[in-house]
């Protein structure tokens, strides 16, 4: 065996508090998109950064990243090390919990992430679930993002989520689903659309479906209350804000809550259509994976989740 490989074996198995360091560093850098733009997430110099990314490239014996005036790009091995880092680095701070766990502190991190726009749903408690969160647990650091309802899932099945929200819609068996708010859904249709100027006893159902209609790319309700109604989708989207902008171009058709959709109907710019034909409800659920079971963080934060909104 030659040494180099030797050297890249035994690093591979002694994986230090500087070698973590380095890969946290060397994620970030991706994350923002360079050197530059990640100078203000680490506090620290351009040129500092730039060597710790040399150091690893060096003790890792691999080139990681293209930097320099033509800007930041990965390289190959760059993009399958990123993947990997993330994989430990997840370990790392699942290991971390753990070990507060065993002694009883409530530190670490919480992953979180869901699919609906739901701060200005007024059933949602979200804000306040994680108000009361942190006042029983200052020291845990809450991640919150929002994913597609099928990313969701994977993710909590896969541990890269702890706890997920999304709607009740044919559920995994790998998953345990914990319902907690709901939200009205509307067909609406835009100011430039010819259905705008119409009143909904001068529309006909049957004709709804020769106009375009936009919706939900992912196994969910959406998609199938589309099917349902025969309409032909033009266009597909993975989130609400994008379905939003496509039914105010007045080119199609689509559903939104109709909390998000308020703003716009008060501005003239949306109004449902046949509402009592076409409306529908959708109920959404914390998701944790059933094995194995949730952190002890995982379930106060679902514990809090659920009493928030009356569940528990």
């Amino acid at each position: 065996m030659s040494n180099a490989k030797m050297q890249r074996e035994i690093l591979a198995t002694r994986i230090g508090d500087t070698d973590i360091r380095l890969l946290r560093i060397f994620k970030t850098v991706v994350e923002s998109g360079g050197l530059s733009a990640a100078e203000i997430e680490l506090n620290i110099g351009k040129s500092t950064i730039s060597k710790h990314l040399s150091d690893l490239e060096l003790r890792l014996e691999l080139k990681l990243c293209n930097r320099g005036p033509s800007g930041f790009s990965l390289t190959e091995d760059g993009e399958k090390v990123l993947r990997a880092a993330e994989d430990l680095l997840i370990s790392v701070s699942q290991f971390r919990t753990e070990v507060n766990e065993i002694k009883e502190r409530m530190a670490g991190t919480i992953r979180v992430a869901l699919f609906d726009q739901c701060t200005s749903n007024p059933e949602a408690r979200l804000a306040s679930a994680i108000h009361k969160f942190n006042e029983a647990a200052p020291a845990v650091q809450i991640e919150l993002s929002l994913e597609p309802p099928n990313v969701i899932e994977t993710m909590v099945i896969s541990g890269h989520l702890d706890i997920g929200i999304i709607a009740l819609h044919r559920p995994s068996a790998s998953l345990h689903y914990a319902p907690i708010y709901g939200e009205n859904m509307f067909l609406y249709c835009g100011q430039e659309h010819p259905l705008f100027g119409l009143s909904n006893t001068e529309m006909n159902s049957t004709d709804l479906r020769k106009f375009n209609y936009a919706g939900l790319s992912v196994n969910s309700p959406n998609l199938i209350v589309g099917q349902q109604l025969g309409f032909r989708r033009a266009a597909k989207v993975q989130n609400e804000q994008a379905l939003a902008i496509l039914i105010l171009s007045g080119r199609y058709l689509g559903f939104l809550p109709d909390h998000l959709a308020q703003e716009f109907v008060d501005g003239g710019l949306m109004k449902k259509v046949k509402p009592e034909e076409t409306q529908y409800r959708t109920r959404f659920a914390a998701v944790t994976r059933k094995q194995p079971a949730p952190t002890r963080v995982a379930k106060l934060f679902l514990s809090v989740l659920l009493k928030e909104h009356g569940a528990s």
